[in-house]
């Protein structure tokens, strides 16, 4: 995952491109990669900052059953695995720009050296399900 200063980083480098640019076609997409960059940056930083006003696991003197670390993961990713798969349900009626970011995000998750590869099969699989709603609705 990227840190709110390589996200920085990103958007500056994105920003110079399209100062040093003069086709309008590859201004506006290195704009748009420098806004999208930007905030995620933000998004970060908000996180960090926020971290510990999140929810977090009941204390051990609390009323309820403590969770072991290994069941908190599995019901964290099945949490996740819920989310993800309501967000592909509503994939086509997310705008654009969202749909962007929400690639963008994903597809910075992991190791910074897979991002290419964890993108790439990103699109693929949002590619092959892009109509799966329409026959859903046949």
């Amino acid at each position: 995952m990227f840190t709110t200063e390589q996200y920085r980083a990103k958007s500056n480098e994105h920003g110079e491109l399209s100062k040093e640019s003069s086709d309008p076609t590859q201004i506006r997409k290195h704009q748009d990669s420098s806004d999208s960059f930007s905030s995620l940056a933000d998004n970060e930083k908000w996180l960090a900052d926020n971290f510990n006003k999140m929810l977090q696991p009941p204390d051990e003197g609390s009323d309820q059953k403590p969770s072991n670390p290994i069941t908190l993961a599995a019901e964290e990713e099945h949490i996740l695995r819920c989310l993800g798969a309501a967000v592909i349900m509503q994939w086509n009626t997310i705008p654009t720009k969202l749909q962007r970011e929400l690639f963008d995000t994903a597809g910075s998750m992991g190791e910074l050296l897979a991002t290419a590869e964890l993108r790439g099969q990103i699109a693929r699989f949002l590619h092959k399900h892009k109509d799966d709603d329409a026959v859903a609705s046949d």
